[in-house]
This record gives C-alpha cells, structure tokens and sequence, in this order.
C-alpha cells in the first residue's frame, strides 16, 4: 500500500495584528459586542447563525468564526469544526452566541442540550466554554452565564 500519496495535516498559526489591540473578555458585555461584529447584523431578524469566540489564556480574543448558518428557527453546529478549530488556535476557552431571529430571548431545549454536548466536547480537549450567548434584534441578548445554565 502507498502511504505517500495520503493527506497531510499542517498546522500554523499566524497573529494579524499584535495581542495588546485584541479585545479582552472580563465581562458579559464584553463578549456580546465582539458577537455583534462577528455575526451578519443584516440576517439577525431573518436567519439563525451561530458564531465562536476563541480566547487565550487571559481571555484575549484570539479567534472568531461564524460558519453556521441556518433557517429561521434553528442552525446546526458541527462539533468538529468548533473543537478543531479551538485545538489550532491553542485556545484556552470558548464563548459561543447565536441568534434567535423571533426575538424570543430565552434558551430553548435544544439550545441547552447542544451547549451541554459542546461543554463536554471542548472539556476533553481542556478547553472552557464560557458562556453561550443569544442575541436578538434590536441588540437585544440573553447569557448562559447569567441564567446559571453553564
């Protein structure tokens, strides 16, 4: 069997800008306004989008991805892409935030059990989330945090 031809994985890691001009999360608030210039300010109201906050070790924001987007009511996630792209950037921690285009600010069932499931995925990798936040229209949000659901 010929092993050569087969894929290979590389990993670099590059700042695009230096570490003391990168938000640094110490609060709620903090976090929601680096999810609002990350997620589709145009789509808020209309379709469902998920987005990542990766943070170093002092909670410097390290990384950002907004991959998934969805329907009106809802959005899959891929716990892989999360995780794998948690482990390329060395991050320490996580946030996540997605959207509720009905305005409807409360977590559902299904925003609480995929938050679970992502926890203990990220745990493996000794990686923290955080906290999960939902925004809505109007800037409207809602935390994990705060409800003691993280």
């Amino acid at each position: 069997m010929n092993m050569s031809n087969l894929g290979e994985l590389s990993v670099s890691y590059k700042y695009h800008s230096s570490l003391n001009n990168r938000p640094i999360i110490q609060e709620v608030f903090d976090a929601v306004k680096v999810v609002l210039q990350v997620i589709d300010q145009e789509r808020v109201g209309l379709q469902e989008q998920f987005a990542v906050i990766y943070l170093n070790r002092s909670n410097a924001v390290i990384g950002t991805l907004n991959t998934f987007s969805g329907t009106i009511s809802c959005t899959t996630v891929d716990f892989k892409i999360v995780v794998g792209t948690a482990i390329k950037l060395m991050a320490s921690a996580v946030i996540v935030a997605h959207n509720h285009p009905s305005g409807k600010m409360m977590p559902s069932e299904q925003d609480i059990q995929l938050t679970n499931r992502l926890k203990i995925a990220l745990e493996v990798m000794d990686i923290s989330l955080l906290d999960h936040i939902i925004i809505g229209p109007e800037d409207r949000y809602c935390c994990f945090s705060e409800l003691n659901l993280i």
